[in-house]
């Protein structure tokens, strides 16, 4: 009989997030001052995070404890279940066995949510009551806006221009539970103002979001702090929740996975899935492919210069060691609007940087067709974030039909697509545009990443 939800104890729930840095196969370097080009100190970073998140920030403990308020809060849908692509499988005619982490099923519909409560938590026993954000597709945004509401915080959400036009609906969730949205570039900020100004036919970036969201943080005296849904190093810490599970779930059917992919923009799904393996090849020897899928109208780490880059347009946050398109590079907008971002996480640069993971971009197009072979078999609907796992996927299952090869593939769904039902108006009409980015323009951004000899 063949199982096709593997489905987690809530009982036996992982209760500690996994951190990755003890781990690494080389020291990484640390995040730099803005104005001293220093390395950041605790304090650096107090005016926009409470101090609990900042801990987690440089910790160098392989485990730290999930809260037993945050770990309740989990448990209305954690764990998620994992599923063998059975459908999936017989509709490409390939020997790979096909398995997908199934994050869609949160409240927020996204992978989002395992960061966003953890964060609201901190700042609320820390005494902070307000939180200002951005986000690009709205899914970060809808997990803040719950998270929030689920601590009695207020929330601001800066979001990305094009995004908030093209999905009106993600803006009203993100308003029903209580959140401000607002378009940006905006007119509230003085960085927003600035950059509007500046790109006056900008459908907007994350990176100007994140500068109008710190921003309002940093002029607040204290009264609000700012939260980030990728990035950074808790972050991605709180998302290995779900590699975790995953590695419990297989190995309940006697599997371990030859391949593992992930969506990327600024990196927490991807590493969410992947750092809780990523011992075994970097410690066990294990040959695991971590894949990488990036959008090529924003090839982060396809195409971009490894190198100390701000995270953010206004040149607020600290340089960060990172794969870059340089913080003034404005991608087209596309419909994947959460992998809009110039930069990726810096331990995913690491990893890729040391070798033990890799990259693959994809066009629009091949990844909504890759969505609908998909929701055709395993009738789930997407997010265009998670198409590119698929795709990947879809890719690598096809080379295992060359080969005859049987690898197991594993990818996370990190979100559905009940949001973006006009990204795929436009694709089964035939009119999504696939962006081919020209070097000059790859160029200009490049030309932005600070020269720190």
């Amino acid at each position: 009989m063949r199982e096709y939800n593997i489905n987690l104890d809530a009982k036996k729930m992982p209760d500690a997030w996994y951190n990755i840095m003890p781990d690494m196969p080389t020291p990484m370097v640390p995040p730099l001052h803005p104005g001293t080009l220093q390395p950041c100190g605790p304090q650096d970073l107090a005016a926009i995070f409470p101090m609990p998140l900042i801990e987690q920030e440089v910790s160098m403990q392989p485990m730290i404890s999930i809260p037993g308020e945050v770990m309740d809060i989990y448990r209305l849908w954690r764990p998620t279940p994992l599923r063998r692509a059975y459908r999936l499988e017989q509709a490409l005619g390939t020997p790979a066995k096909i398995f997908y982490k199934n994050e869609s099923v949160s409240p927020a519909g996204s992978h989002k949510l395992n960061t966003s409560v953890p964060q609201a938590y901190y700042n609320k026993i820390s005494g902070v009551n307000e939180l200002s954000t951005e986000t690009g597709a709205g899914q970060w945004g809808t997990a803040l806006s719950i998270a929030c509401a689920m601590f009695d915080m207020k929330c601001t959400v800066y979001m990305v221009g094009v995004s908030f036009q093209q999905k009106p609906y993600r803006r009203s969730m993100i308003e029903a539970f209580g959140a401000k949205v607002i378009s940006s570039p905006s007119q509230t900020t003085e960085i927003g103002r600035k950059l509007a100004a500046e790109y006056p036919d900008s459908g907007g970036s994350l990176g100007i979001a994140i500068s109008e969201a710190v921003e309002v943080a940093v002029t607040s005296g204290g009264t609000t702090k700012y939260s980030l849904g990728s990035v950074l190093n808790h972050v991605l810490l709180h998302q290995t929740i779900i590699g975790e599970e995953a590695k419990l779930q297989l190995e309940s059917v006697g599997e371990y996975p030859d391949v593992i992919i992930g969506c990327c923009g600024g990196g927490s799904n991807y590493a969410g899935i992947s750092f809780p393996f990523a011992p075994d090849k970097i410690k066990g020897g294990k040959n695991i492919d971590f894949i990488a899928a990036e959008p090529a109208a924003c090839p982060t780490i396809t195409r971009g210069t490894y190198a100390y880059d701000f995270g953010d347009t206004g040149q607020m946050t600290p340089l960060l060691k990172q794969y870059t398109l340089g913080h003034n590079f404005m991608p087209p907008g596309i419909h994947a609007g959460g992998l809009r971002y110039h930069g990726v996480a810096t331990q995913v640069a690491h990893l890729v940087h040391e070798g033990v993971m890799r990259a693959v971009a994809y066009q629009q197009n091949p990844c909504f067709e890759a969505a609908l072979i998909f929701a055709r078999s395993e009738g789930i609907i997407p997010a265009p974030e998670s198409s590119h796992a698929i795709r990947a996927a879809i890719d690598e299952a096809l080379k295992c039909k060359e080969s005859g090869e049987t690898k197991t593939i594993l990818f996370s769904l990190s979100g559905h697509g009940h949001f973006d039902m006009t990204a795929y108006d436009a694709y089964l009409s035939g009119k999504l545009e696939d962006y081919e980015l020209e070097q000059d323009v790859l160029n200009k951004g490049i030309a932005s990443i600070p020269n720190l000899g």
